[in-house]
């Protein structure tokens, strides 16, 4: 019987130098991981510029007058350089903040109190500066929840609309030419603007030719996105200077696979096979499980398309009858599901699932408020 270790020359031979390069760097990527809450994490940076951002207009609302502005000079008040406090987040841990100081010691920090040594709620804040798509006032309102009724609705405008300038400097920074991979997935977050709701955020995470991972943006959806959202998703990316991709790994995106073959001709449209396979019980009964399982194993295991074809086939001659919509499911996905195959068995965990997201996000989106499940759309 043939084997996947069989043939593993064979398909290594038959893809083209730059596809096997490009999936070899997915697989280094995968096993270095991307820093999000260690020491050295974005997260740990981004909350870092978000606090301090602050803080410094908190000290211009204050003083009365902004930093280097020439209705300072002369002033009975002036800034007086900052101060190390280190402060504990829910999902960052530590994070060492520079606090402005005033030459009087009149300041009062309010986002972070001076003996606090404790700040929760910012993961939120963070999340949504950093997504495209929020409005101004879903933003006021995160930091409205943080601050309370210690400052007054105007001085929140003013930190919002500050961090955000802040802020946009990342969402829109270039990007590199080629990567060798782009995941994109959906996390369901908790927003605030009068009331609580649910809300999709999107994340793009990218696999360079150095093997490196990075977070190359966020977006704020609705729940109903389709081609014409993500036309404007991936000409963001594309503007921002991605010129090619190797595979784009998503999972039920309506409308984004066409929308990769307009953007990017030559990309590999990859479907997440975990998501396939959990959607599969979802649709069925859990007293078949156990032999839907053995049933489906041969098709995401097959050694070529052929193989995988027929065992699909298999498949649907034994359930077809009593779940159609299994069958439709795997149909409808089809082409997007068997480009992994072309690959050997440590390539194909790699690129085969979106769940490089939780990876590199869990622990954020997870104190972030997010739902249980993560929406198989973006």
């Amino acid at each position: 019987m043939t084997t996947l270790d069989d043939v593993t020359k064979k398909k290594q031979a038959e893809q083209s130098a730059e596809q096997q390069a490009a999936a070899e760097l997915v697989r280094l990527a995968q096993e270095q991981g991307l820093s999000l809450t260690g020491p050295d994490g974005l997260l740990k940076q981004l909350t870092k510029t978000v606090i301090e951002t602050a803080l410094n207009e908190e000290m211009t609302e204050h003083l009365g007058y902004e930093k280097h502005d020439p209705a300072g000079v002369g002033a009975g008040n002036i800034r007086n350089g900052t101060r190390a406090k280190t402060v504990l987040t829910d999902t960052t841990g530590p994070v060492e903040l520079d606090v402005p100081r005033d030459r009087a010691a009149t300041f009062e920090p309010q986002i972070v109190k001076k003996r606090q040594r404790r700040l929760s709620g910012v993961d939120e804040v963070v999340l949504s500066l950093y997504a495209k798509g929020l409005t101004t006032g879903e933003i006021s309102a995160h930091f409205a929840e943080i601050y309370g009724a210690s400052v007054s609705k105007e001085t929140i405008s003013r930190i919002t609309d500050k961090v955000i300038d802040e802020m946009n400097d990342w969402a829109v920074r270039p990007l590199d030419e080629t990567y060798a991979a782009i995941f994109i997935d959906a996390i369901v977050v908790k927003v605030r603007d009068g009331q609580v709701a649910n809300r999709p955020f999107y994340a793009a995470i990218g696999v360079t030719l150095a093997g490196e991972r990075d977070i190359l943006g966020l977006w704020a959806g609705t729940g109903g996105e389709g081609a014409k959202f993500w036309m404007s998703v991936l000409t963001d990316l594309r503007n921002r200077g991605i010129k090619d991709v190797f595979f784009v790994v998503c999972d039920g995106l309506k409308g984004l696979p066409e929308v990769v073959g307009n953007v990017w001709p030559q990309a590999i449209v990859q479907t997440c096979i975990i998501h396939l396979i959990r959607n599969t019980f979802r649709l069925t009964s859990r007293k078949y499980w156990d032999e839907i399982k053995r049933d489906i194993k041969p098709i995401y295991t097959a050694v070529n398309a052929t193989a995988a074809r027929t065992a699909f086939d298999e498949l649907a001659e034994k359930w077809g009858q009593r779940y159609p919509a299994v069958i439709r499911l795997w149909d409808n996905a089809w082409n997007e599901f068997i480009p992994f195959l072309d690959y050997d068995v440590e390539i194909r965990r790699v690129i085969c699932s979106t769940d490089e997201i939780v990876k590199v996000s869990g622990d954020w989106w997870r104190v972030c408020g997010v739902a249980s499940g993560r929406r198989g759309l973006r």
